[in-house]
């Protein structure tokens, strides 16, 4: 597992800085060699000058990086560049501005000899303060690529107010509570914070996302639902009805203070996935197992479910399980329903 090279999926709206980002690893003295994967070389706009050698689809830079162009299908791109080279240390894909990171996302986990070379680090979204709002209201794209994002970078926050900066940062958590987002100017984000993060890593996860362990503000305060006892639903710290206008994308959270039955929550969450997959874009999860000493840790990227036992709970710790879901379509009376029902029966 620890030769596993580790790969980022930076993607963001047209405009929103992606080049900057890509330009300043490709030249920066970092010590690392990065294989960088574009969706065209003439359209990314990659400085001229950092190019010290190329042939038609391989380029070296200055700095020892390399980049290569994607002309055709991904996987084959993939596959011939960790044949010819395996001198680097970590890889990331551009997308272009209108892609849906999903499908490249998932191609990591679909190939048998990318799963075996290759480990997804994140998905890193470059985000245009000045227009992002726009852009959520008129592009799918745009939403799709912030409820994707490991993290996001707010690049260009020169451009808008302090209190626009606070009102941006709360319109994305409500779209994608679990990616920390970094303020930037023309990309200057340091680059420890963007690679090698282990956002894709779920043994990672209580480690780099502290905020997702424990339940979000306010809603110890949440009355408890009248069937269960015990479990409940919120939405990012707002309400139903401004959820809806982000291309039918929003995010639910569930917690619940009593315990899971093990068995009934895979099988729930196995049933969910093989049929919501498809518009359940992301979601993770930590789940209080009933006779378990560890937390079960999982996530989804559409399709795809991943999860294992990890850190132990601490003795005395308040346990709890907390699943945060985010998509399109998504039934949240459903969804609650369908936790509620994982809960572990009373011990006789």
């Amino acid at each position: 597992m620890a030769e596993r090279i580790p790969v980022t999926v930076l993607t963001g709206y047209l405009g929103a800085g992606k080049t900057t980002l890509l330009n300043r690893i490709l030249s920066e003295d970092h010590g690392r060699r990065y294989a960088v994967i574009v969706n065209e070389f003439g359209e990314i706009g990659i400085d001229n000058d950092l190019i010290l050698n190329s042939d038609e689809e391989l380029f070296e830079m200055n700095n020892g990086c390399i980049c290569c162009t994607v002309r055709g299908d991904l996987i084959r791109t993939l596959h011939a560049l960790l044949s010819k080279k395996s001198d680097f240390d970590a890889i990331i894909v551009e997308t272009t501005g209108l892609a849906d990171p999903g499908p490249v996302a998932q191609t990591f986990f679909m190939d048998a000899f990318l799963q075996e070379r290759t480990a997804l680090d994140s998905v890193t979204t470059v985000i245009d303060a000045r227009h992002i709002l726009l852009r959520l209201h008129d592009s799918r794209e745009a939403v799709e690529q912030v409820a994707f994002a490991d993290q996001m970078v707010l690049n260009k926050t020169e451009l808008v107010t302090a209190e626009e900066l606070d009102s941006i940062e709360a319109r994305l958590r409500r779209i994608n509570p679990l990616a920390p987002i970094h303020r930037a100017q023309r990309a200057n984000v340091s680059l420890e914070k963007v690679l090698g993060r282990g956002g894709f890593d779920i043994a990672r996860i209580v480690s780099l996302e502290p905020d997702f362990l424990a339940p979000a503000h306010g809603e110890a305060g949440h009355v408890h639902d009248e069937h269960c006892g015990h479990a409940h639903a919120d939405h990012g710290h707002d309400s139903h009805h401004d959820h809806v206008h982000d291309a039918g994308i929003r995010s639910i959270a569930l917690t619940s203070s009593a315990p899971m039955d093990g068995e009934r929550i895979r099988m729930w969450l196995n049933a969910l996935v093989s049929s919501k997959g498809g518009d359940i874009l992301r979601a993770k999860g930590i789940i209080d197992v009933r006779d378990e000493s560890r937390r079960l840790v999982f996530q989804s990227v559409h399709m795809l479910l991943e999860g294992d036992l990890q850190q132990a709970w601490k003795p005395g710790e308040a346990r709890y399980s907390r699943l945060v879901f985010i998509g399109r379509n998504l039934d949240e009376h459903l969804l609650r329903k369908g936790f509620e029902s994982c809960v572990a029966p009373p011990v006789v």
